[in-house]
């Protein structure tokens, strides 16, 4: 897993729809959330994404990005996020290629892990948490950057 003042890997994964998403372009208009989450319509995964969509416009107003990153496909993500009106970018990381250089694969690199990432408009990890079935741990990450304001 990377840490704070580490520098986070740039990347271009598609969205839900297919389009091309890259992480420097995104910076560029504000920090990023970056959220992994195991998989789309799991008890768990729908309970943290439906929280982080709960204070998707508190984190907007303050000029905070959020992606959601997980190995499902296009398909899944188009179906999820219109289910669960999800109101930011889910990222198919399908052959893993993101988990892995962000420390966000499971044991012996098998699965993948819920890890939340606070990375500034110059690339930085702010702030980053990794729990498991904990999705709180995960919106305290994201109190603490409204707190903080825009980096």
């Amino acid at each position: 897993m990377l840490k704070p003042g580490d520098t986070a890997p740039d990347f271009t994964l598609p969205d839900e729809l297919g389009r091309p998403t890259n992480l420097t372009a995104v910076l560029a208009t504000g920090p990023v959330a970056l959220v992994f989450y195991p998989r789309d319509f799991t008890p768990v995964c729908t309970r943290e994404v439906c929280m982080v969509r709960d204070s998707h416009g508190d984190l907007a107003a303050a000029g905070i990005n959020v992606l959601g990153v997980s190995a499902d496909s296009v398909e899944s993500h188009e179906r999820f996020r219109s289910q669960h009106r999800l109101t930011f970018p889910l990222l198919a990381d399908v052959d893993k290629t993101v988990y892995r250089a962000y420390g966000a694969l499971g044991l012996f690199g098998f699965g993948t892990r819920r890890v939340t990432y606070l990375i500034s408009r110059d690339g930085k990890i702010l702030d980053a948490v990794n729990a498991a079935l904990r999705v709180g741990v995960h919106g305290a990450l994201l109190q603490r950057a409204l707190a903080a304001g825009p980096r």
